[in-house]
């Protein structure tokens, strides 16, 4: 049932062709300064010289053979922004990443810094062990002293939006849950994303309760971490390990086309094309994978469009900011969420028109990045505060977490909205806010 979404171009092709390596891209810049204009780092803090200077020119004094003669670059976010915004097509986010795994390879990130950063970059291994011990673990991230002893001790900021464990697992929900009978639509194999199964059950349950009431048999098969975080510290052969092993334990689904839906637009993404582009990972079983993997919205809308999707939807009385995060929009797909939340009665949707949360994943949690990010993640601030609705909407997981950090109002994900909608009895701040609704 699936059809190909957004175009990815991998090598070799059919033709025979090899995928050009990111650097090569660089010679298409034109000087523009147009990534400049918007990128939201550089705006706010000269450690960051830009994207155009930090990318393709930088690009060009990048030598194997001759020491690294970066240090600011490890200041890009990672946004994406500047590839959006690049009239010829430079991957300057990844010429960027490149670089930055080209530090840690050389050794030239402390240690400390390393250490924190690793420790940052798997979510799931961090879970494993601080699960069994959650509300002592909650409690510490909680404390003040507590955090700023691990600042000293690791460079993690005090003040970071780290998450808090759930009370209880996805994995643990989903093998008490009893799923409709039938699924005319077929199979579905759900992505959960580290972030839903250890924080954010509810998103999880959410989404696979939506995908249920759509007709799909839903499938959770065996997964680990996307390994974008360790891409985005530079950690490139541990990522390359993590992407490896998903991409053995998702092809089968592929193969058989079943689509491969996740929440969690950065997890997406990674499978898509991150993981593929950085890694140099093209071969036949990493395309067959991003070919078949859909953001859960990106979804939603080919049901919708198909003429599958329910019409008779329960109003959502609310005004609400809708904050769409880079990295789904780096997925070109325009706003598929928005799409969905239109088709529901009363509901009045502000978009944000922020360029940027300023967490990126885990840049804004880093002692020497959380000012950047706060800065960053400030015109978005005042924007929830303009709007004034009682949640926020957001698609990425650290996004809602900065969201509510800098702004002391809870966020949740667009499928929370949908559910409703379908009538599906969800837990959570939206049923509380619609509760408390003068016109509810």
């Amino acid at each position: 049932m699936t059809e190909p979404h957004a175009a990815i171009t991998f090598g070799p092709d059919s033709t025979g062709r090899h995928h050009l390596p990111v650097e090569a891209t660089l010679d298409n810049c034109i000087k523009c300064n147009i990534c400049v204009t918007v990128c939201p780092v550089s705006a706010v803090t000269d450690a960051f010289p830009g994207p155009k200077y930090e990318g393709p020119q930088a690009g060009r004094f990048r030598h194997r053979d001759q020491p690294s003669p970066d240090a600011s670059v490890d200041y890009c976010s990672g946004c994406r922004i500047c590839n959006m915004a690049c009239p010829t097509g430079v991957k300057i986010a990844e010429i960027n990443a490149r670089a930055r795994a080209r530090l840690v390879e050389e050794g030239l990130v402390g240690r400390r810094h390393r250490l924190r950063n690793n420790l940052l970059a798997r979510p799931g291994t961090l879970s494993r062990l601080g699960g069994p011990v959650r509300p002592l673990v909650n409690a510490l991230f909680a404390n003040r002293a507590a955090r700023w002893v691990v600042e000293k001790a690791l460079g993690i900021h005090h003040s970071a939006p780290l998450p808090m464990y759930a009370g209880e697992r996805f994995s643990k929900w989903l093998s008490g849950w009893k799923p409709h009978d039938e699924h005319p639509a077929g199979k579905a194999a759900y992505f959960t994303g580290c972030s839903a199964e250890y924080y954010e059950p509810r998103v999880a349950r959410t989404a696979v309760q939506v995908l249920d009431r759509l007709g799909f048999d839903v499938v959770v098969p065996d997964q680990g971490c996307c390994g974008l975080p360790l891409l985005s510290n530079g950690e490139f052969d541990a990522a390359r390990a993590y992407h490896r092993a998903n991409v053995n334990r998702l092809l089968g689904f592929a193969r058989a086309g079943i689509p491969i839906v996740g929440a969690s637009t950065s997890c997406t993404l990674t499978l898509k094309e991150e993981a593929p582009e950085l890694l140099d990972a093209m071969d036949d079983d990493a395309r067959a994978v991003a070919g078949d993997t859909y953001d859960l919205h990106e979804f939603l809308v080919l049901i919708a469009d198909e003429g599958r999707f329910p019409t008779d939807l329960r109003p959502v009385p609310l005004r609400l900011l809708y904050h769409p995060p880079c990295q789904y929009r780096a997925h070109r797909l325009g706003l598929p969420a928005l799409d969905m939340m239109e088709l529901v009665p009363e509901l009045e949707v502000v978009q944000s028109l922020a360029a940027c949360c300023g967490v990126a994943g885990t840049y804004g949690y880093k002692e020497e990045k959380y000012d950047i990010a706060m800065k960053v993640g400030t015109p978005l601030f005042e924007k929830v505060a303009e709007v004034g609705g009682p949640v926020t909407v957001c698609d990425a997981e650290t996004c809602r977490w900065q969201i509510e950090h800098g702004t002391g109002v809870r966020s949740i994900h667009p499928i929370e909205i949908i559910a409703y909608a379908l009538g599906l009895d969800i837990e959570g701040p939206l049923t509380k806010a619609i509760a408390a609704s003068p016109t509810a």
